[in-house]
Parts: C-alpha cells; sequence; structure tokens
C-alpha cells in the first residue's frame, strides 16, 4: 500500500484559571476554567488507508495502542460517520504525559479533525466536539478552536478573547495523574481543607487561580519548588492538573530571558500564546 502522509498539529494548552465549583452526582467535578493554546505541541501524521485499519506506528512504551487516545479517536470517527476507510498514524511527541498540558487530549481532537477531512465525512465541529466529550473532558475546547471559558465538565464552551502574551513553562521532574488529584481534592472537600469556589462574575473574570496547586503542590514537592522559584519573577500557576507550572510575560525577550535564568537547572520551554488552534477553520 502506497502511503501519503500529512502532517497536522496539536497544540499544548495552559489553564489561566481552574476553579473548581461543585460535583455531579455522578461523580465528575464542575470546572469554571480559561483555556489558551500556546505554539508548542505534538505533530500527528496520518495517511489514509483504504482497508480500514487503523494502524499506529509509534506506540507510547507501557501503552496498548487500541488504548492510545489517537487510535481510540479514529475509531469512534469511524463508526460515528460510517467509513469504511482507516488511517496510519505517527505521532511526534513533544508534550509531556502527566504535564497538565492537554496532550493526549490535543493529539485525539487533532486526529478528529484530520480525518474528518481526510475521510470526507463532513462532520459539522459541534459533532466532532460531541464525539470529542467521550473520549476526554479536554477535547471539545481543542475542537472548539479558540480560546475559551470551559464550564460544566468541560463540555460548556465560551469563545474569549486573550491579549498577546508568552509563557515559560517548567516541567518539574515528576508526571502527575488526574484522577488521584481529584480523588485527594474531594478528601480534603470534607475535612474543610479546601472548598469549592464561586462561580467569576464580569468583575472578577481576570482573576487567576487554579483550585488544584495546593493539592498538588502538597502530594509533589518538586511542584512547589517550580512556583517557588518562577515566583522570583512574576505570579505562576499550575496548568491543569500539574505538574507544569508557567509564568505569563508581555514579550518574548521577557521570556527568554527568565527562561535562561532557569534553564540551568530546570525543563521547560518558552511559548507564545495563540489566538486560535492552528487549525481552526472559521466555522462556527
Amino acid at each position: 500500500m502506497n502511503l501519503h502522509f500529512q502532517r497536522f498539529p496539536a497544540p499544548a494548552k495552559l489553564n489561566l484559571t481552574l476553579l473548581i465549583t461543585g460535583k455531579r452526582t455522578d461523580g465528575y467535578h464542575l470546572l469554571d476554567s480559561d483555556f489558551r493554546f500556546i505554539d508548542f505541541g505534538d505533530d500527528i501524521d496520518i495517511a489514509v488507508r483504504d482497508d480500514g485499519c487503523i494502524v499506529l506506528e509509534t506506540p507510547t512504551p507501557g501503552v496498548e495502542p487500541e488504548s492510545d487516545l489517537t487510535v481510540r479517536a479514529a475509531r469512534l470517527l469511524q463508526q460515528a460517520s460510517g467509513s469504511r476507510l482507516g488511517a496510519s498514524l505517527r505521532v511526534t511527541k513533544r508534550i509531556p504525559m502527566g504535564g497538565g498540558l492537554g496532550g493526549g487530549s490535543s493529539d485525539a481532537a487533532t486526529v478528529l479533525l484530520a480525518l474528518n477531512k481526510l475521510w470526507g465525512c463532513g462532520l459539522s465541529r459541534q459533532q466532532l466536539m460531541t464525539l470529542g466529550v467521550q473520549l476526554g473532558a479536554d477535547v471539545p475546547v481543542f475542537i472548539f478552536g479558540r480560546n475559551a471559558r470551559a464550564r460544566g465538565i468541560g463540555e460548556q464552551l465560551e469563545a474569549i478573547d486573550l491579549p498577546a502574551a508568552w509563557y515559560v513553562v517548567c516541567k518539574p521532574p515528576v508526571s502527575v495523574p488526574t484522577g488521584p488529584v481529584f480523588q485527594l481534592f474531594s478528601q480534603k472537600l470534607l475535612t474543610g481543607e479546601v472548598r469549592f469556589s464561586i462561580m467569576r462574575s464580569l468583575f472578577d473574570a481576570t482573576q487567576k487561580q487554579n483550585d488544584l496547586q495546593s493539592v498538588v503542590t502538597a502530594m509533589y514537592p518538586a511542584v512547589n519548588e517550580a512556583l517557588n522559584r518562577l515566583n522570583e519573577y512574576g505570579s505562576p500557576l499550575m496548568t491543569g492538573s500539574g505538574a507544569c507550572v508557567f509564568l505569563e510575560l508581555e514579550s518574548e525577550d521577557q521570556a527568554k530571558s527568565v527562561f535562561q535564568s532557569l534553564s540551568k537547572d530546570m525543563v521547560g520551554f518558552v511559548a507564545k500564546g495563540l489566538a486560535t488552534h492552528p487549525l481552526y477553520d472559521g466555522e462556527a
């Protein structure tokens, strides 16, 4: 089979704010979070196959290909669209796992967006978002394609305009699993150590905090150490459920200067904030 691969970007995200506002009866936590895309991420190379097979040519060590979100996304689209075509997938991984940067979710969203076009499925962005939420709460925002305020479990999205900004992102030497973080947050609710945030009003919409940060820093001192280092240059924040932390700056020069002073003993990168997802086509 003569395969022709095309490359598609899968950008990372930062949570500029992450408030936990409640909990549903099914155990899912309710969020109020601002998502921003950045110009750092994975690449997905995709080739259409005519045999209907979904083949991941770059499996992640320790992860069964059938469990990989890219494969699951492709199979989900096959089922929803009835397409008889298949795909070979190659993932160039840059977004660290367990970092709170949305790597797996972004990869899955890119596969859905790309194969929808390559297979000629014709599903709308909203239909793809409905599929995406079956793969993970963060997947819809990547399909939505614009920086967004997310509520509910992450599926209620409202586009937001954000000023130009640069970010220093640091990855502590730990990988933080999301599930245990939310479990510990729930336990701390019972003891009164943490509490649900009140949803933001228009007057405090610029407030930046992460309700999971205190839980994660107690579990992983390395995350707290990274925050303390960045605190020398501004007001850093953890993204998602960790472990990555970031500092927002106005210019590339500022960001590079701060990163250079940290790079000897911290792993990370400098990234520019994006206005839209690289695959956003303007569709509502």
